[in-house]
């Protein structure tokens, strides 16, 4: 007995069998990613339930495209029972998919099992017509597509769970390819097991009074087309509300880390070191143990923001905070907690000493340490220690005693470390009150300039002054250079006093010039942080332009150390300086570490000779006078003027006079004076003031 096909049906069928693939595909990455065991459960029951309805229904869409010459029905019992062994192997093809490794033997064993539920679904779906006499099955076909059933089964799978992976590219398009070849694979199996169904002649269907043909096409192709679109857009409601979540939790992990860790360097900021701190206390009470506050500021870090930038400068900090973490142990906590400022928090110290050898070894491994960041800058740090409980009992205080040590070792020379002392907290106070002293200096007319005359002709001819800055406050008294200028330099308001000094030295020029006193040149002492400033000379004509005063009554003195940290920015600096028609000295001369070859391509006017070689005139005798005469010798060389500063006896002049040195400065010859009493003193000397030397028309070589 032969039958025919509905074409209509038959395309149906395979798009039921597609879209069932879809969704298998779909599910199978959604339930990967489920975490929740409840969640989980819930998922694979009710994506089975979809895909074996799809499957099952793919099923019977193919078997009524198929009719014969006879009424046709089906069991709702045995239809029932295929439509279970459709939803029992979607489940266990989903468990399988789920899985975070697939290997080939269990892809083959799942294969088998699943191909063998297919098909037994499929011969099921058959029996439920109760076919009599039954139907017989073609061996060969009958075999071809249990054998497609098992290799279309292999293939799902692992497609599958290849696509679970959401991370992939263009996975949507994938899921839509793969769909149609299982769709294929599928629809290729059950119309294999329809050839291979002989229909004998005079068979009758024993359940053509069951369910009727036109209302079980209509409603399985209906019910089947919601379910699966309902379990995809659940599927992607659900994917989108976990995708929203994780977002927010990550974003609220982002915030909670933003809030607890430096966003430059990752670094613990000040919130958690002060949390991990006050742990740390808790614990050193009730165990009655040490531990140790290590406060750290990088050396000379402030000249390399200044000069190189403040990306390079960003840059190292990220590179020191790397290295940091490699010379310490793994339960200390490094935080950086502003600037260039860090702090180590060293528990399970059994002495202050065990602090003391910490410090010692990062100083060492970051002054000695081969590192492969490829960062060539080697920066140290400044050290300073407090320990708990001696050096304070609160969070505040260990900090402020650490950081006061720290201070106490940029005043007494860098690069090393040490421990806090009672009288420290002295010395930081009495810093806290310059620092505000400078601060309110300039708009309550704290400071004042004095000028040191200088002489040439063996003392005897005025030959200009040196501007020195006096700071005079209210409550802290008279306080000396060395001690207000090294504070002003380290917070940067070195940069608006300086302009103030030049400012206030033209102003006295300018007063000098109105009363027809003689003309002499004022020199200027130049700042570290000065020198990096980018409009610095710009600024200082404006200056000039302001006050009626022209470069060549203003030489600017650059100390031979500060010279020598960037030799190439000097020159540029010293070059433009020349071409704005100023005269440069090189201060402290010495002192440093000069190259000749860039003392000569400097090409400055003056070589000041240190006090200290001037002092050693009297105490060191021949040896102090055989380098002071090789400094002027290579001065005179050069055709650089000599000036000898901090001359105090008679036999210190008398050497430099015999020596042949230009100019001579020091408390022997003139003190330090108002600008009121220098103008006296220019007024006194009116006849014996040497003229200022002529400015050189072309730029030093």
């Amino acid at each position: 007995m032969h039958g025919t096909y509905n074409l209509w049906l038959v395309a149906l069928s395979f798009i039921v069998a597609t879209l069932a693939s879809y969704t298998a595909l779909d599910l199978s990455a959604r339930i990967a990613l489920l975490t929740r065991r409840m969640h989980r459960l819930a998922w694979l029951a009710g994506g089975a339930t979809a895909m074996g309805i799809g499957i099952w229904s793919m099923h019977f869409i193919g078997v009524l495209s198929f009719s014969l010459p006879i009424p046709i029905g089906y069991d709702f019992t045995i239809t029932g029972a295929s439509l279970v062994i459709a939803i029992v192997v979607s489940l266990f093809a989903l468990r399988v998919i789920a899985r975070k490794t697939l290997s080939h033997r269990r892809v083959a064993a799942s294969a088998v099992l699943m191909g063998l539920g297919i098909a037994g679904m499929h011969y099921t779906g058959d029996a439920a017509m109760e076919m009599q006499p039954g139907i017989v099955y073609d061996p060969w076909l009958f075999a071809a597509s249990i054998v497609i059933a098992i290799l279309a089964s292999g293939v799902a799978l692992r497609i599958a769970h290849t696509l679970s992976d959401t991370q992939q590219r263009h996975v949507s398009l994938k899921r839509v390819g793969a769909a149609l070849v299982m769709g294929f694979a599928i629809s290729g199996m059950h119309y294999t097991g329809n050839a291979a169904a002989t229909f004998l002649p005079g068979a009758i269907c024993g359940a053509a009074r069951g369910i009727d043909l036109p209302w079980l096409a209509t409603t399985v192709t209906l019910l089947t087309f919601a379910i699966l679109i309902v379990t995809l857009m659940l599927s992607r409601y659900d994917a989108r509300t976990d995708y929203l979540v994780g977002s927010v939790s990550k974003l609220n992990g982002q915030i909670i880390r933003m809030a607890a860790f430096d966003s430059l360097t990752d670094l613990p900021n000040r919130l958690t070191l002060t949390e991990r701190m006050n742990h740390a206390i808790t614990m050193a009470k009730l165990r009655g143990t040490q531990f140790a506050v290590l406060f750290m500021d990088l050396d000379g870090f402030k000249t390399i923001n200044d000069s190189l930038g403040h990306t390079v400068g960003d840059e190292v900090l990220k590179v020191f905070a790397r290295r940091l973490l490699h010379c310490v142990r793994g339960d200390d906590t490094v935080a950086r907690i502003g600037g260039d400022e860090f702090v180590l928090l060293v528990e399970h110290i059994t002495s202050a000493e065990d602090a003391g050898k910490v410090a010692e070894g990062l100083l060492t491994r970051m002054r000695d340490g081969q590192w492969d960041d490829g960062q060539p800058l080697h920066v140290t740090p400044s050290i300073g220690i407090a320990i708990y409980p001696q050096d304070g009992d609160t969070v505040e205080t260990l900090l402020k005693n650490a950081d006061a040590a720290m201070y106490e070792v940029k005043r007494s020379g860098r690069g090393t470390w040490r421990y806090f002392e009672a009288k420290m907290n002295e010395a930081a106070t009495r810093t806290l009150l310059i620092q505000r002293a400078l601060h309110d200096g300039l708009q309550a007319n704290y400071f004042s300039l004095h000028f040191q005359p200088k002489f040439r002709d063996g003392g005897t001819t005025l030959a200009g002054a040196e501007a020195l800055l006096r700071l005079t406050h209210p409550e802290l008294g008279s306080l000396p250079p060395a001690e207000f200028i090294p504070i002003a330099e380290r917070s940067g308001q070195i940069v608006q006093i300086g302009y103030w000094v030049v400012r206030e030295a033209c102003r006295h020029i300018h007063l000098w010039q109105d009363e027809d006193l003689p003309v002499v040149r004022i020199a200027i002492n130049l700042s570290p942080r000065q020198l990096v400033q980018p409009e610095l000379v710009t600024t200082i004509l404006g200056i000039l332009e302001t006050e009626n005063v022209t470069p060549e009554q203003i030489i600017f003195e650059i100390t031979e150390s500060v010279a020598m940290q960037d030799a190439a920015h000097t020159t540029e600096m010293i070059r433009e300086f020349q071409r704005s028609g100023f005269e440069i000295a090189i201060d402290d001369f010495g002192t440093g570490y000069s190259s000749l070859a860039y003392l000569q391509r400097f090409g400055a006017k003056q070589l000041k000779i240190d006090r200290f070689f001037t002092n050693g005139l009297d105490t060191d005798g021949h040896e102090s006078t055989a380098i002071v005469s090789a400094i002027i010798a290579l001065a005179h060389a050069l055709e650089m003027d000599v000036v000898a500063e901090g001359v105090e006896t008679p036999s210190q002049l008398d050497r430099l006079n015999t020596l042949f040195c230009d100019e001579l400065q020091g408390f022997l010859l003139g003190k330090p004076m108002p600008g009121e009493a220098f103008g006296a003193l220019l007024r006194t000397y009116e006849g014996d003031i040497a003229e200022p030397p002529d400015v050189p028309t072309s730029e030093p070589a």
